[in-house]
């Protein structure tokens, strides 16, 4: 388990301060009490009504040069995130965590269950956050439970009332990012290298800023001690959210691109996951673009070889209106793959017609769109009444898009 030093009034943070008397000098590792004492000094700054946390949180874990900060940027795209992330180690900065830091243990529960709670609570994180490096011991995973299990109490509470919007369904992704432990070492090393190359650069010319410079990148027995911390508790303590909240293993041992195709899987977007039960019941009625699509191969086929047995007649005109007049037109925008037609032709005035339009396209890979457009077009003029009598003109708007050729590199 992790230890700290043991916090005087004079080095305590002031959000801690309070807590840190409760509990006394000794390092407490009774989850219940640290989260309470945490939790209480919120309430009384910040008043029961007040204490709103973000709607969604991505725990996103990870051994040592897992890629955590490499990937945090593109798991907050996928998941539409604008806030910057809560990187613990840069959150836990004091003087006695960068000690401890360094020689490649931890800090203790109490400072970084605070410490986090307190910046959760910020209003920039209201619709989500990602949290790099927590939690990593038992007891900070069983202070995340009691933190959703609030949460779940403030929305009941509030739940029907004006402020109910304020207290929205929270939904928790646990997501760890795995390499063994050469690759793990290899990465540390090499961000020691990257590192320190960087900030010579940036003393000698002035330009751009220092970067951390941890102690565990520049020696291969710290990189090692630091991988099997994390394999003694992080990796258990992570493995153990696994009965609890909704879980994503990621391999990180490969390239970039294979590990952001790995994260998009597991981040796929799941409406009874995220939406208020309510909610899901309301927009159950409209069904879901998955479910139609399933079955749309087979459904075309029984459709083209409907019309060919039931309405071949009507088929031959369409099929002869589609090779006359639109491939020709189809031809010219090859490059683009956009062709738009226009046309007043009375094959298609039956509505059966532009259905087998459609269809027929769509067996041969394109996607067709045709809209039904009146135009009043003056046909006589009363000179006694002033009174102009028009036609309706219909004119079918025909739009095709298939993929395009581009033709020019560079």
């Amino acid at each position: 388990m992790p230890t700290s030093a043991s916090p005087t009034p004079a080095s305590t943070p002031p959000l801690a301060q309070s807590s840190a008397v409760k509990m006394n000098d000794l390092e407490i590792k009774d989850a219940q009490l640290i989260f309470n004492a945490a939790w209480h000094d919120l309430e009384s700054d910040f008043g029961r009504e007040n204490m709103r946390f973000p709607k969604e949180i991505i725990l996103l874990g990870g051994a040592p040069g897992a890629g955590k900060g490499t990937n945090t940027q593109f798991i907050a795209k996928t998941r539409g995130l604008t806030c910057p992330p809560v990187v613990m180690s840069a959150l836990l900065d004091s003087p006695e965590a960068k000690a401890l830091k360094d020689a490649g243990s931890m800090v203790g529960d109490r400072e970084v269950v605070a410490l986090l709670l307190r910046e959760l609570m910020k209003p920039m994180y209201r619709d989500g956050v990602i949290l790099d490096g927590f939690p990593r011991t038992r007891v900070q995973v069983e202070c995340l439970t009691l933190l959703v299990e609030k949460m779940h109490e403030l929305r009941r509470e509030f739940y029907g009332t004006p402020l109910g919007i304020h207290f929205r369904l929270p939904t928790i992704h646990i997501m760890v990012l795995f390499v063994d432990e050469k690759e793990s070492v290899a990465r540390q090393l090499k961000r020691g290298r990257e590192s320190r190359l960087h900030n010579a650069e940036v003393q000698r010319t002035g330009v751009g800023s220092l970067v951390e410079e941890r102690a565990t990148d520049f020696d291969e027995a710290l990189a090692r001690r630091r991988y099997r911390v994390f394999k003694e508790q992080t990796w258990d303590a992570l493995q153990s959210l696994k009965e609890i909240f909704h879980y994503h293993f990621v391999n990180a041992q490969g390239a970039i691109e294979e590990v952001e195709q790995n994260i998009i899987k597991e981040l796929e977007y799941q409406s009874t996951l995220e939406l208020d039960p309510r909610t899901v019941d309301r927009l159950r009625r409209v069904p879901v673009a998955s479910d139609i699509t399933i079955h749309a191969r087979q459904e075309l086929v029984k459709r083209l070889d409907g019309y060919e047995f039931g309405q071949p007649e009507l088929l031959a005109k369409v099929v002869t209106f589609i090779e006359q007049k639109v491939v020709p037109i189809v031809l010219r925008h090859a490059i683009s793959g956009v062709a738009l037609i226009n046309t007043e032709d009375p094959v298609l005035d039956d509505p059966l017609a532009l259905a087998m339009l459609i269809d027929v396209f769509s067996e041969r890979g394109y996607h067709a769109v045709v809209d039904l457009h009146r135009i009043e077009v003056p046909e006589r003029f009363d000179l006694q009444t002033g009174a102009i009598k028009c036609r309706i003109k219909k004119v079918f708007r025909v739009q095709i898009r298939f993929p395009g050729s581009e033709i020019r590199r560079g």
